[in-house]
């Protein structure tokens, strides 16, 4: 059974490096090739156990990151002289041209979160006679949350949550594979957060040890976030993951 699920939150390869060198707190003039690789590897993996359709462009990063890794790995030597005694100039450092492309990227990615700030502070002036409001004051509660989750922490919590159920080696069991829709999950999935007071734990939401089901109910939660029916919040890099249902 295939499941197809589109996220608006794939921005492209420099995107994932630079949200992995934030979370792993990389100093971006000097990345260590050989674990960002291994992470980004580990991402484009579990990319393709959701089932998740990768670009082309993500694939063609890994290579590069595979190439410059390999280069890295080449001894280096001390300054050379030719033959007539002039001074042979070295190879550059195989990473310069990536870095170069990480900071014109996340140049143009901040001036766009400048540029949609003042898009939204803009959008709350209006050019209109001011009227008395006195009746409505208080009767409107105006929606604050944010969702300050990205696809990429959820990507994370499902790696963690492997980990957890030890589903990197095939059970000792066999299992009757029984398909579950993902629009059924989702149904399920509400109702669970409806009935609970406040948020739940994004691991209690997987009660069941089944890689089936665990992935059907990661690809149900992505298509709520997608559809703003739940709400995702995470209060510092590495805590817990809150899932809570949208209040109608």
């Amino acid at each position: 059974m295939q499941y197809s699920v589109k996220i608006d939150a794939f921005e492209g390869p420099l995107d994932l490096l630079l949200h992995l060198i934030n979370t792993l707190e990389i100093d971006i003039y000097d990345i260590p090739v050989s674990e960002i690789t291994e992470q980004y590897l580990l991402y484009i993996h579990t990319m393709n156990e959701l089932q998740l359709d990768v670009a082309s462009e993500f694939l063609v990063m890994a290579a590069t990151l595979l190439a410059i890794k390999s280069k890295m790995l080449l001894p280096k030597y001390e300054d050379e002289l030719d033959d007539e005694g002039f001074e042979i100039e070295l190879e550059q450092d195989p990473r310069d041209e990536l870095v170069e492309r990480l900071i014109e990227y996340r140049k143009y990615k901040e001036a766009a979160q400048d540029l949609k700030s003042l898009e939204e502070e803009r959008s709350m002036i209006y050019t209109k006679a001011p009227s008395d409001l006195s009746d409505l004051a208080g009767s409107v509660k105006q929606d604050t949350s944010e969702l300050n989750v990205t696809l990429y922490d959820m990507l994370g919590a499902f790696q963690k949550l492997l980990r957890r159920k030890k589903l990197q080696k095939p059970l000792p069991t066999k299992i009757t594979k029984q398909e579950i829709p993902i629009q059924t999950r989702m149904k399920e999935i509400l109702v669970e957060l409806k009935t609970v007071t406040g948020r739940k734990n994004f691991f209690d939401l997987f009660p069941y040890p089944e890689r089936g089901h665990i992935v059907v109910t990661f690809l149900a939660i992505l298509e709520l976030m997608k559809r703003k029916e739940i709400h995702v919040e995470q209060e510092q890099n590495f805590a817990d993951i809150f899932v809570s249902a949208v209040k109608e």
